[in-house]
């Protein structure tokens, strides 16, 4: 199977990309997963859409083709950062590329509540796209106090109970792919 990761951080020691390099490497038997780069694409412009820049082209070309799509992302300001919404609005337009496509969120942040409020702020704009949303029930991956949970040198998630968990939601959000 092949998964796609849209990282919302743009952070060159992001906790959330060091996520999906530990996902890209802990699931290689599971998945494939390519980490989508959001940083490039132009701000969403309506008056585009129709003939956007090749590197939106490019973007929801891979995301059209992928089986699943992981959405980490970071907390800011009680919200998600811009250029997560962006390449959202993105996808959302024309051809429409998340409709009826396997969504997983997750987040990693220095706070206690890891990124909450993001993720419920995701939920109600992915809502309107009409994506395949993974329940939540038991399956919130919200890393908080991240700064004590990945290895800055490996830049890999190091923490064993937050592995353990992820290992366990992984298992049922590819389970929940297969008979999507």
């Amino acid at each position: 199977m092949k998964f796609v990761a849209i990282v919302g951080s743009l952070r060159k020691d992001s906790y959330n990309r060091m996520l999906a390099k530990t996902f890209q490497e802990r699931y290689t038997n599971q998945f494939e997963l390519e980490i989508l780069e959001i940083g490039q694409l132009p701000y969403y412009d309506q008056d585009i859409e129709n003939d956007p820049a090749q590197t939106v082209l490019d973007f929801k070309k891979k995301v059209k083709e992928a089986d699943a799509v992981l959405i980490l992302t970071p907390e800011y300001n009680w919200s998600i950062p811009g250029v997560l919404k962006n390449a959202l609005d993105w996808l959302s337009r024309v051809d429409k590329v998340l409709v009826c496509k396997p969504v997983l969120i997750a987040g990693a942040a220095t706070g206690i509540m890891g990124t909450l409020r993001a993720q419920l702020h995701i939920r109600q704009i992915l809502a309107g796209m009409q994506v395949n949303l993974f329940p939540p029930a038991g399956n919130e991956i919200l890393i908080g106090q991240a700064q004590t949970k990945f290895d800055q040198e490996t830049e890999r998630l190091k923490d064993g109970a937050t592995l353990s968990f992820i290992d366990a939601v992984m298992e049922r959000f590819v389970k929940f792919v297969q008979e999507a």
